[in-house]
């Protein structure tokens, strides 16, 4: 380990030339790209789009139906008050945890410390190299857990890429004492079968529990063997966590075969990704429930034994998701927002031939109670605004805003940037803000834009894959009563009883 110590809403008919020339069949035939247990250290490779489709995105510039390239463009109600560039660490930024004054930025080669006790001039207190995408992060108390879903040579921070075919391989939880914020300390590694893409944390006293999520078994990689049909549970003892241990491998499809028993996907369900595992997991402690974003279902579960989670329903859409990346609960738990990652974040799917219900978000009300609970679908949201076949832009990560009777929520859009929108009623959302940088090219397909847009304690934070950390004010009647709900610490996938 290194430490490195510092002081509009637009309609437009954009995507016509990139579906012509095969994009459109290859999101309906692939799994997303990004869907592999070894993603590798280095974001997707830039790939050059066709003269049409170059001359389109230019065409639409020019005529002020997108933003220029970098140019910075919100609503009305949004304000960019501070934006980060990124300094030592130059991979791909990932997630965002909180706690007290500071934020934590996960990126593929370490994460970074923020103090953003002044939104408006965030400073950056610490960045700690230690490679291993994508470095999906959380804290709690004195402890910061990082998640490693690429080969590595071992489990130090000094690791190199090693192939995923090889027994000495490692993937899997890191765990570092942040007791002092300007010199994190590497404690503790455990190693998970399939290494962690991502991972959700679920207090519990003495002990935090982490739910690892990974996926893509292959007979060929020696820790990632088939069926992979659940999810590893870690065990970290608060007060000596270089005693993390696995404590269970909980199998959330069973049923016969090698995959177990979950969507099959193609060629029985074209186009939609095979259920190896699941992707992302958001649990509600105060309700001893959990939501899987599972591939190619999406569940609800019991969480009452932590080390058991039970499943109550489960569902799946073989029309419209392609890929069940993440899950958000309303403050009620009678919702449930899952997103599709059509694409696997690396591909152009908001313009006019991918449309409005695929790469999208659906929303699920949850009808009945306790273990007879069902999940039923209500509507689809995408943000109104197509982007340039240059863009990659699909529905990513975000949390709630807050606010009273009202289910509000903001979330990263890669580029597609930033949206704030309301599904109070869950058949009719609608967007109330947003906020987006132009294309980073308008001759080749290059990944950026926002991983994660969170509200925390007044302001959106957002991180921009290539760009760096980004602190944006809503200023709207809607969630302006949520500036009196201030937390001491944030986990969006760990979601809080924002009004207890």
């Amino acid at each position: 380990m290194i430490l490195l110590n510092v002081p509009r809403t637009r309609r437009r008919r954009l995507g016509v030339a990139a579906a012509a020339g095969g994009l459109l069949a290859a999101l309906l035939t692939a799994a997303p790209a990004a869907a592999i247990p070894d993603p590798g250290d280095a974001p997707p490779a830039s790939k050059e789009m066709s003269k049409s489709a170059q001359a389109e995105a230019r065409e639409a510039i020019a005529q002020g139906e997108i933003p220029a390239q970098d140019e910075v463009v919100h609503s009305a109600n949004i304000r960019h008050v501070a934006h980060v560039p990124k300094d030592a660490l130059p991979g791909t930024n990932s997630d965002l945890a909180f706690q007290g004054r500071y934020a934590f930025a996960g990126n593929y080669d370490g994460f970074t410390v923020y103090d953003i006790s002044n939104p408006k001039s965030p400073k950056t207190v610490s960045q700690v190299l230690c490679p291993g995408s994508q470095n999906d992060i959380t804290v709690s108390g004195d402890l910061l857990f990082l998640s490693t879903d690429s080969s590595r040579s071992d489990s130090s921070c000094n690791s190199t890429t090693q192939p995923v075919t090889e027994k000495s391989s490692w993937e899997g939880m890191k765990v570092f004492d942040i007791s002092d914020k300007r010199n994190p300390r590497y404690v503790a590694a455990v190693e998970t079968a399939c290494g962690s893409h991502t991972h959700t944390l679920v207090p519990e006293g003495k002990n935090v529990y982490l739910y690892v999520s990974s996926y893509s078994p292959n007979a060929a990689y020696p820790d990632c063997q088939p069926p992979h049909d659940g999810i590893s549970v870690i065990k970290v003892p608060r007060k000596a966590p270089h005693k993390a241990a696995v404590v269970g491998f909980p199998v959330l499809f069973p049923g016969e075969g090698p995959d177990g028993g979950g969507n099959p996907g193609g060629p029985t369900n074209p186009g939609v990704s095979k259920t190896t595992g699941c992707h992302d997991i958001t649990v509600l402690p105060s309700k001893d429930l959990a939501a899987g974003a599972c591939m190619g279902d999406g569940i609800l579960f019991s969480i009452k034994n932590p080390e058991r989670p039970k499943v109550i329903d489960r569902v799946q859409d073989n029309v419209n998701f392609a890929f069940w990346h993440s899950a958000t609960f309303n403050q009620k738990a009678d919702k449930i927002v899952f997103t599709d990652e059509l694409g696997g974040g690396g591909a152009a799917t908001c313009n006019a031939e991918i449309g409005p219900n695929r790469g999208a978000n659906g929303i699920y009300d949850v009808v009945g109670k306790g273990d007879r609970s069902k999940l039923v679908f209500r509507s689809y949201y995408k943000i109104p605004r197509h982007q340039a076949d240059t863009e990659n832009c699909v529905a990513h990560n975000g949390s709630l805003i807050p606010v009273k009777g009202k289910d509000i929520m903001v979330q990263a859009w890669y580029q597609g940037g930033v949206s704030v929108w309301d599904f109070t009623n869950s058949s009719k959302p609608k967007e109330i803000a947003y906020f987006e940088r132009g294309p980073l090219s308008t001759d080749q397909l290059v990944t950026g834009g926002s991983w994660s847009a969170y509200y925390y304690n007044g302001y959106i934070y957002s991180n921009d894959i290539a760009k760096g950390f980004d602190v944006l004010k809503i200023d709207d009647r809607r969630t302006d009563p949520a500036r009196g709900v201030h937390l001491r610490e944030l986990n969006v996938q760990t979601q809080p009883d924002y009004f207890d």
